[in-house]
């Protein structure tokens, strides 16, 4: 691994922070968080609980919308142990998508030769001590914090702390974007506390988890797509595919930028043929929000 952190080429070379003005447009209000909330595609929302061993690994539940209100829905978070996240932010809040897009505008000047061609974001509204496990994103992200305090542990982008065969999966969507983790891990995590009105930026792909600390939190994810990452990407998913039929593929880090164009194209044909199915496109949902008990959580059919 180099110097950099991270063995993926890209402008963003080490987490930074960055000021925001999102708070001061209102958007982290309980009123304009409980209208989005009853408004919002019931299929648009991913609701979760996490569980955590001594060791540090993790068991998932999935919610489903539920019948609440949604000021009773942001109680129910506000009091739980849920971690809620709002998919496809640009057409489910565009106002705040607009105004969050000004401000990646800003961030991104801070990086030559960053430009994004695709971005996407999701709000996420998580209870005190929510936390969320150690795993990567496939694009570039930046984090705009709106209330709460939250701490963020960033760990080095090499083969130890992030095995392509995982990232492959992850990419390929045969599994979730957990990865193999181990408490020793933790020795070499870089730790930041993010503040309202902070927005947190880390290298491509870098593996990361999230504490909330004691106070419910409001923040959006934006992840934002480059030609370059897109080609490591589809690289990644012709990987799995060739993996996947007995097939020893290169590291993606070993490939010149030609030959990841290449894989990315060939991945484009492979998703066409349906070379591998998802095997995450469907998870069954066993509690729905609640207020006023345990994790903010019912069980279905209780």
């Amino acid at each position: 691994m180099s110097e950099r952190g991270t063995r993926y080429p890209g402008p963003i070379t080490e987490a930074a922070f960055h000021p925001h003005s999102l708070i001061a447009q209102g958007f982290a209000e309980d009123a304009a968080l409980a209208e989005v909330l009853d408004r919002y595609p019931a299929e648009l929302f991913d609701i979760n609980l996490y569980d955590y061993d001594d060791e540090g690994q993790v068991s998932l539940r999935t919610g489903a919308r539920g019948r609440l209100d949604g000021g009773q829905l942001l109680e129910a978070i506000q009091q739980g142990r849920l971690w809620v996240n709002l998919r496809g932010v640009e057409t489910g809040w565009p106002e705040l998508w607009a105004a969050a897009m000004a401000e990646y505008r800003q961030i991104q000047q801070t990086y030559p030769g960053l430009k994004a061609v695709k971005n996407a974001g999701q709000l996420i509204l998580s209870s005190p001590k929510a936390r969320v496990p150690y795993h990567f994103d496939a694009a570039g992200v930046v984090l705009f914090h709106l209330r709460g305090r939250k701490r963020i542990f960033v760990y080095p982008g090499d083969e130890a702390h992030l095995p392509e065969r995982n990232m492959e999966q992850v990419v390929a969507r045969q599994t979730t974007e957990e990865l193999p983790y181990t408490l020793a891990f933790e020795d070499d995590a870089r730790i930041m506390d993010l503040e309202p009105g902070q927005a947190l930026t880390w290298p491509l792909y870098a593996p990361h988890r999230v504490e909330n600390l004691d106070r419910f939190c409001v923040s959006l994810s934006m992840d934002f797509q480059t030609w370059p990452s897109r080609f490591r990407n589809g690289a990644l998913y012709t990987n799995a595919v060739v993996r996947s039929q007995g097939g020893a593929p290169r590291f993606t880090d070993q490939m010149g930028q030609g030959e990841l164009a290449l894989r990315w194209a060939a991945s484009l044909a492979l998703r066409r043929m349906g070379a591998l199915k998802s095997r995450i496109a469907h998870f069954e949902r066993d509690f729905e929000p609640e207020v006023g008990v345990t994790d903010g959580a019912r069980a279905l059919g209780g």
